[in-house]
């Protein structure tokens, strides 16, 4: 748990201002939620502070605005700002560069909270906090200090640039090219299904700068602005409606070398030790839809009627409602039994990232999916926001690494081990 000191000022004082924030006290009902699938349970004062902070921002914030940023496919900059000033920013970035320094449990919990108000936008907030560690965790003091800064406030966006068309789970066989030419990069390649691509200030882009596999790639930090840098079409898509995602197109890209991050050849371990969070940010973001749908579907069952009862009184829905509740505990705890072990940098720690991905993004799918089911026919109107969170979290089954490659990465770690 990181210490008082290093929350974000600004969040501390969010805090004090006007008492929105209060704390928790453990006999208080969180949301009307039965305790035992409070999310609190288990949690510090503190923790239990900052969670309540996103559970209000997510209630306030972006619930109201859910549907409408689905439909009209808004990128919500201003409602993200607001977010950065209360620390979301750069959650587990270092102070001195403007983050809150908050652990990996922490962010999870934060995560967790805002997905409860709109899946899609604290999505793209995970990826841009991951982009932002990346620069503060690799980058030197210059490159720290030019970035992170405004990536913690949010006055500018970043993006994570892995995938290509020809190369999603085989992230290591990428084609983008970077030629060393005096002290410029030249690039030449394309990214695909690049979450803010277009809207975004800050590119992270894993290019090949030696030869083949994973030792030849490198990690740059590419601006918008930068001349030969364009765009493709906005994608339509079922969910996450409310982040764009376009191609990015490099052709002739001059980058500074002193825009790479880390060595030559570190990028591939880059972007891996960046999918490892990611992993657990996004299966935090499936937790927070879950909480939601479990929820929704409660309070359904408690008011519609059908062959002269309320639903709840059918065993059969109060089984399936119990089982439902049993897998979002179970994922919970496997999501920040994960965190705590990135954290400590233990060394079943990309099993367990991979594990809570695998698990949690089905589980919690699942979770959704059956509360529509419980909705009936409503569930599949736009009117009912449990349609919006099965749609926004079936990506999370493929995307940080599909749930396929999870269970490559599982079974890898335990045919290696001996003994």
């Amino acid at each position: 748990m990181a210490a008082v000191g290093t929350f974000s000022r600004v969040a501390r004082l969010s805090l004090s201002i006007g008492r929105r924030c209060r704390l928790i006290s453990n006999s208080e009902k969180r949301r009307g939620i039965a305790s035992c699938v409070d999310p609190a349970h288990g949690l510090s004062d503190e923790q239990k502070e900052f969670q309540k902070m996103a559970f209000d921002f997510a209630a306030n914030e972006m619930s109201p605005h859910m549907a409408e940023w689905d439909e009209k496919e808004i990128f919500p900059v201003e409602t993200l700002r607001k977010a950065a000033q209360l620390g979301f920013g750069g959650i587990y970035v270092q102070p001195e560069v403007g983050g809150s320094g908050l652990s990996r449990l922490d962010t999870s919990l934060i995560f967790e909270a805002l997905s409860t108000g709109c899946v899609s936008t604290t999505a793209y907030l995970s990826i841009h906090n991951m982009c932002n560690w990346m620069i503060d965790t690799f980058g030197n003091t210059e490159q720290r200090e030019k970035y992170c800064p405004e990536l913690c406030t949010m006055d500018k966006f970043a993006s994570y640039c892995l995938t290509e068309p020809g190369s999603g789970s085989d992230a290591a066989s990428l084609l983008t090219t970077a030629k060393l030419e005096g002290d410029h990069y030249v690039l030449n390649g394309s990214k695909a299904f690049i979450s803010g691509g277009g809207d975004t200030d800050v590119y992270i882009v894993m290019c090949r700068t030696g030869g083949k596999g994973p030792k030849g790639i490198s990690c740059v930090v590419v601006e918008k602005d930068t001349p030969g840098l364009s765009f493709g079409k906005k994608e339509k898509k079922v969910g996450w409606n409310s982040q764009p995602t376009r191609a990015v197109i490099l052709e002739d890209c001059h980058v500074p070398v002193t825009s790479r991050l880390g060595q030559e050849g570190q990028g591939f371990n880059i972007a891996m030790r960046g999918l490892n969070g990611g992993r657990i940010n996004i299966a935090s973001c499936s937790l927070g839809a879950a909480h939601a749908c479990v929820q929704l579907a409660r309070d359904h069952l408690l008011v519609r009627k059908q062959f002269g009862e309320t639903l709840s009184s059918n065993q059969f829905l109060q089984f399936k409602l119990a089982e439902m509740a049993t897998k979002l505990v179970a994922s919970r705890l496997l999501v920040r039994e994960a965190a705590l072990a990135l954290q400590e940098g233990r060394s079943d720690a990309v099993s367990l990232c991979s594990m809570a991905k695998l698990f949690v993004t089905d589980e919690c799918f699942n979770i959704c999916n059956q509360a529509l089911q419980m909705h009936g026919g409503y569930g599949y109107l736009k009117d009912y926001a449990v349609q919006q969170f099965v749609r926004d979290i079936r990506v999370h089954q493929i995307l940080e690494g599909t749930n396929e490659v999870m269970r490559m990465i599982i079974a890898r770690s335990l045919l290696s081990e001996s003994g």
